[in-house]
């Protein structure tokens, strides 16, 4: 067969979606995605974003033979037809899956005088995965671990850059924001998750997953106590800077103190100390930082948080520690990791990992399991 097209919304793509296109291309020496621009639905992304992102997903398996297509105010199966292209290829889930693409396929044809279907079964761990399920993961501290498992890498990184970006544009224009500084807010979102910061290629942890899960740790730890809004953002502020400057630290300047300087001439506030500053310094773990804030227990809870999720999750975190520290020796690596953990282990054998009650309370069980775990692991000093 010399072509074969794919028709969706695709927003976003799945993997579910990226299997029928391979199927496709097993099947003809030519892939078309006719994307749709459908006026009466709300995608996430504009078509021509999606349009992107699925190219984009495309090139990283280097399929050089699939083409992207927007299709507006038409029926797929009669754009395919107009084309040239006889087939079009859906993937069927379930039962409910094949009455409803037959109906499709039968007005496809019938009605239409559009393109036929075939049709593929994908594999039984892609057998519940479609669009609105990848969409409706979103909320819940963790929902970017799950969404990343049912998705291609860029739409996984356009879906979570799309949020941060909700995220900090919300923090700009809260009415306890600083409504004189929202004109730099643009260029240090950009900074925060480009190179420069977050979005790093050598950031395995300290990385924008990172910031979605402190930023989601912090929804969930407001909406279980009676924090002010004044209190939100600050944490949000503090947070969005904490490791801004990360693992290359100025002489005698520790990384806490250099993103905390970072912060305080940003420009996204005219006042000398709004507080967060020193949030920011607080989270320097290891030296037991005297900086007093009514925050400091909630701000280093969120940033520990990550020490008692499952299991998983906790050895991804510690194999992304391990790459971002990649260029020291092992042994050496394996001794100060080791110190380190046994600092926090003790910490939390002696139940003051976390200050905060929420914190110590969803997660101190799991954080000690976890520290334990990995210090076996480690091996004998």
């Amino acid at each position: 067969m010399k072509e074969i097209a794919f028709s969706g919304t695709l927003d976003p793509i799945t993997n579910g979606h990226m299997w029928v296109i391979g199927e496709a291309r097993a099947l003809a020496d030519e892939v078309t995605i006719f994307l749709s621009e459908n006026t009466l639905k709300k995608p996430q992304f504009s078509a021509e974003e999606r349009k992107r992102i699925v190219e984009q997903s495309a090139a990283e398996r280097g399929w050089d033979n699939v083409r992207v297509v927007i299709v507006k105010s038409d029926y797929t199966a009669r754009v395919a037809k107009k084309r040239g292209i006889d087939y079009l290829i859906r993937g069927i889930r379930n039962t409910s899956d094949f009455d409803y693409e037959n109906l499709i396929q039968q007005t496809n044809v019938d009605v239409l005088q559009g393109a036929k279907t075939i049709f593929v079964m994908p594999p039984r761990d892609l057998g519940s995965v479609s669009s609105g399920f990848v969409r409706n993961l979103q909320g819940p501290v963790g929902w970017h671990w799950n969404m990343k498992k049912f998705v291609p890498r860029p739409a996984y990184q356009a879906w979570i850059l799309d949020w941060l970006r909700k995220e900090w544009e919300s923090l700009w224009t809260s009415q306890s924001a600083d409504q004189a500084s929202t004109a730099d807010a643009d260029y240090w979102f950009d900074y925060l998750t480009g190179e420069a910061c977050y979005g790093a290629a050598s950031r395995h942890y300290h990385n924008l997953d990172h910031l979605v899960h402190g930023l989601s740790e912090i929804k969930a730890w407001a909406g279980r106590t009676d924090a002010s809004a004044v209190e939100i953002d600050t944490l949000r502020k503090a947070f969005w800077f904490h490791d801004a400057v990360y693992g290359h630290a100025l002489e005698g300047i520790s990384d806490e103190e250099a993103s905390a300087t970072l912060w305080q001439g940003s420009k996204l506030v005219h006042i000398a100390d709004d507080g967060s500053a020193d949030l920011i310094r607080a989270t320097d773990h290891f030296q037991e930082s005297a900086i007093a804030h009514p925050l400091k227990d909630v701000m280093l809870g969120i940033d520990l948080a990550i020490l008692g999720q499952d299991a998983e999750t906790y050895d991804a975190y510690a194999a992304a520690i391990r790459q971002e520290y990649a260029h020291v020796p092992e042994p050496e690596y394996k001794a100060k990791r080791r110190k380190a953990l046994l600092h926090l282990c003790d910490k939390a054998r002696a139940g003051s990992l976390y200050g905060d009650a929420y914190f110590a309370e969803s997660y101190g069980d799991d954080a000690l399991a976890n520290l334990a775990r990995e210090i076996a692991a480690l091996g004998a000093a």
